[in-house]
Formats: structure tokens, sequence, C-alpha cells
């Protein structure tokens, strides 16, 4: 027990305790939320995007699986009638899935044997420890979009499952974002080319990265898939995570499918990725 309070613990100070940090958020979100807009925060941990989302004035969908982490959801935004929290992951299927917990770490508990399995070969997963786990329900996004209406924005942090979540999705959104981990970088390419193709239809997507919690993009201007690409391997060997941000580039023309299909394929000189 004593190790789940430190863990969660450091979760809070990581992310509600930082100085500054919940300002930049809502000013970051605001380019993608407003009043009256719907949120979807998939994994939303221990709720610091729940919290910004909610002084932006958005209606917050908030999914998270982790018991420990629903417990501090409940106590901070239980009460808030424009925060729905559901106690599920999400993913490809609707069902039952096993999730693996990180006591001491909850930031990256997942529900991904094979990403769990990868990044134990980084050197800054050395010392993290999957020490138990829990069924949970799983349901798609398109069942929350049937459920909660569709978001203005959705935020997919899963720890290595992002590919089976976007799996889930047969529409484009207007914006979304979705980790980057360097160890896990083919993954993220398999991630890319589903985005890429939900987009399609409905005239592409352009694209950003954010270094991790810095909450600022590390391009000059928004970019096509490949220029992402190239983007993330300028990063990449700094070995920190962040996350992909994708926005359509236009509206999509009634009747027609505007854009293309760019096919993101795995670099060959890419070790330990997790895409399928």
């Amino acid at each position: 027990m004593l190790r789940r309070v430190r863990g969660i613990v450091r979760s809070l100070a990581m992310y509600h305790g930082v100085p500054g940090r919940h300002r930049r958020m809502v000013r970051f979100y605001g380019e993608f939320l407003g009043p009256g807009d719907v949120g979807f925060d998939i994994g939303a941990h221990v709720g610091s995007r729940v919290r910004a989302w909610r002084k932006l004035g958005a209606r917050v969908i908030a999914v998270e699986p982790q018991p420990d982490c629903l417990r501090v959801l409940r106590l901070f935004f239980g009460r808030d009638r424009r925060v729905t929290i559901l106690p599920e992951a999400v993913g490809a299927r609707a069902g039952r899935a096993r999730l693996g917990i990180s006591t001491a770490t909850p930031t990256v508990s997942s529900m991904s044997p094979d990403w769990i399995e990868s990044v134990t070969t980084d050197q800054s997963f050395s010392w993290v420890r999957w020490d138990r786990s829990v069924e949970v329900d799983v349901a798609t996004l398109d069942d929350l979009i049937a459920a909660h209406g569709e978001p203005a924005f959705c935020k997919i942090d899963v720890e290595g499952f992002e590919v089976e979540v976007l799996a889930g999705l047969t529409r484009p959104l207007r914006a979304l974002s979705f980790e980057y981990l360097p160890p896990a970088h083919d993954a993220a390419l398999t991630a890319l080319d589903l985005v890429e193709r939900l987009g399609a239809p409905a005239g592409g997507y352009e694209y950003n990265y954010s270094p991790i919690e810095t909450m600022r993009f590390a391009g000059d201007s928004w970019l096509d898939a490949a220029g992402l690409v190239q983007l993330l391997e300028r990063y990449r060997p700094l070995g920190r995570s962040g996350d992909v941000y994708a926005r359509l580039a236009r509206p999509a023309e009634a009747g027609t499918a505007a854009g293309r299909v760019v096919s993101v394929q795995p670099a060959r000189s890419c070790r330990g990725g997790t895409g399928r």
C-alpha cells in the first residue's frame, strides 16, 4: 500500500505541482478547445489535462482504467457535471483486457505487453517494474463518440497502446494527439500512418511535435507527415518522450475525398519497435 501511495504522490507532484505548468497548459490547449467543446482525455491519469480543459470551458470525457488514478479523478472532479469519468480503457475493439501496472511509476502502466518488453531494453526504463495487473473494460473511440459526441480534441497517452486506440476510430477528428516515445519509434510511425488514413477523406492532417510536458511546439510551422518524421528523427537521439499533434488542414468537402494518403513506414535502421 505504501508503494502505491508513493506512486500516486509522485504523479500528483509531477503533473500538478510544477509552478506555472497549469497556466502554460491552459494557454497551449486553447488552440484546440474552447467553451462548449468536447475533449476526450484517453489516459487521463491524475487529471492535469482535465483541469486545464475545464479552465477553457470544455466538457471533458476522462478515460482512465487505473484504480488508484480513478480515486484521484473522482476526488478532484467527481462533483463537476461537465466532467465524465469513465473507469475503462480504449482499444481496437470493445471487451475486456489486462492492464499491466507499475506501482512505483503509474505513469507508465500499459495495456501492451509488447511495448513493455520493448522499453525495458532502454536504459531510461531499466529501473521500472510492472509488478501487478488488473482486468479492465475496453471501449473504442467510436463507442465514446456515439455516447458523448464528437470531440474537438482527443488526447491519447496510453503507453504503447496508441495504435490499438486509433484502430478503434473510423472517422477523422478535428484535432488529436498521441504520445511519442523514442524506444518505440516504429509504433509511433504506425500510429502516424493510421492518422494519415483517417484524415485523407477530410482533406488531410498537418502535424507538430511537443517535447515532454513543455507545452510548446518544436516545429516553427505545421508539417506534413514526412516533415514530422524528419522532426522526430532529430529528437529521437535525445531519448525523451513527447506528443505528436495532428489537426485537419482544411474542412472536408461534401461528397469528395480530398487529400491523399501518405504511407509512413518504419525505417530499416529502427530497433525495438512495437508497431504491428
